[in-house]
């Protein structure tokens, strides 16, 4: 499998308040499975890899654990302080994970949400495991997006213009069907570009949640332009596609559209 190009992920830091304003979230049944599959709660430790503006971050806290995030990006790791504000269990690390002087810390688990894949894998799955105590787990969150058959989809119905204004690009693609998730998930999946860790871990168990955002034209020009994708694009390509994209959101679409996501959890044991 062939892994992201790493250097996409420090793009989000260009631009944290826009990323905190449009990116799903996680669905809140998903954080009470992630407590009850890792055994943890009140005064449980927990490292969160990567953890963007916050948004995993604070379901966490409410839990009632001790939460230590890493984010790499300071931008990003600025406002999820900000974000977390008034909650005592949490401290916000700017470093990335490869990094990271850890202290001699060790966590009952270790929690990435769309983050895992920006981690280098020579390096992550052996860290996590030696960062975790016996028993500890890795959970692993991510939004994919998603379509449903025959409801009206954005990039189908915009193909065209990524063609006409950022030709050749081999990530344009339609999302794939809920079911076709559903399908590659078991185990550690393949859409989510997540490599296996071998013997570090168990087999995990594997939850979903689907859930939607939806958006005018601009609402969604602006979460495109959170995508690592759409922001890697020259700026001038990229705001004529978007302008574009919002517009024709505005006059064939009824101004209304949606963003449908299935939200995986994985979680899994350390071996001993």
């Amino acid at each position: 499998m062939t892994g992201p190009d790493r250097r996409l992920g420090r793009i989000f830091d260009e631009a944290p308040d826009l990323y905190d304003r449009v990116r799903p979230s996680y669905p809140a049944e998903l954080f009470e499975d992630l407590a009850a599959l890792a055994g943890i709660g009140a005064g449980s430790s927990v490292l969160e890899v990567g953890c963007g503006t916050g948004q995993a971050t604070r379901p966490l806290a409410d839990l009632g654990c001790s939460v230590t995030a890493v984010e790499p990006g300071p931008g990003m790791a600025s406002l999820a302080r900000r974000n977390v504000a008034g909650r005592p269990n949490v401290e916000v690390e700017t470093s990335t994970f490869e990094e990271w002087d850890e202290r001699a810390r060790r966590f009952d688990a270790l929690v990435a949400a769309s983050a895992w894949h920006w981690v280098d894998p020579s390096v992550g799955w052996a860290r996590a495991r030696d960062l975790l105590r016996p028993g500890g787990s890795v959970a692993l969150l991510s939004n994919v997006v998603t379509r449903r058959p025959g409801e009206p989809e954005v990039y189908a119905a915009t193909a065209d213009l990524h063609d006409r204004y950022c030709p050749g690009n081999p990530n344009w693609g339609h999302p794939p069907l809920e079911e076709e998730v559903r399908a590659a998930g078991p185990g550690w999946g393949t859409l989510e570009r997540i490599e296996d860790p071998g013997p570090l871990f168990e087999a995990p168990t594997v939850r979903f949640y689907p859930h939607v955002q939806w958006f005018n034209g601009e609402g969604f020009a602006d979460l495109l332009l959170s995508v690592s994708i759409y922001r890697s694009l020259d700026p001038d390509a990229r705001g004529a596609l978007l302008g574009a994209i919002a517009e024709r959101i505005r006059t064939r679409m009824g101004d209304r559209v949606p963003r449908r996501y299935l939200a995986v959890l994985r979680v899994a044991r350390r071996c001993e």
